[in-house]
């Protein structure tokens, strides 16, 4: 993972988002601010060895700091309260999401040199996001 720190990456293409926050329970007016902005992901490290994952757009910023393999409380970019968990596989970061309220969501993040592809999954809908280095 160290590869991939500090690098921004600029959403570039997303399919079946709006069905994904559907899915979620997201009212109608984030689900159409939600599908009109590109955010910036990027991963760093902060001063006591967490992982810090932010996303900023013109419509909202959020960042979640953990370590792998511990689970944390989160409360997602749209107001849900969950516990997550982050574990490494290879150059992936597999993010689950456990919810009283809501389905539990799994997001993959997979690093690469020229993009970062997210793959967002809950109940039997996938939603694919891929973002583009910003030099």
């Amino acid at each position: 993972m160290e590869a991939f720190l500090n690098k921004k990456y600029k959403l570039s293409s997303s399919e079946k988002f709006d069905e994904y926050m559907k899915a979620l329970g997201v009212g109608m007016m984030t689900r159409k601010l939600g599908n009109t902005v590109s955010p910036v992901v990027e991963l760093t490290k902060s001063d006591d060895g967490k992982l810090v994952l932010s996303s900023n757009s013109t419509f909202k910023n959020s960042s979640i700091a953990f370590k792998l393999n511990e689970e944390f409380d989160e409360e997602t970019p749209d107001g849900r309260k969950v516990k997550s968990l982050i574990v490494q596989d290879g150059n992936k970061l597999v993010h689950t999401q456990k919810c009283d309220k809501h389905n539990d969501t799994t997001i993959v993040r997979e690093f690469e040199p020229e993009q970062l592809k997210m793959v967002l999954t809950v109940d039997d809908i996938t939603c694919t996001r891929v973002y583009k280095p910003v030099q």
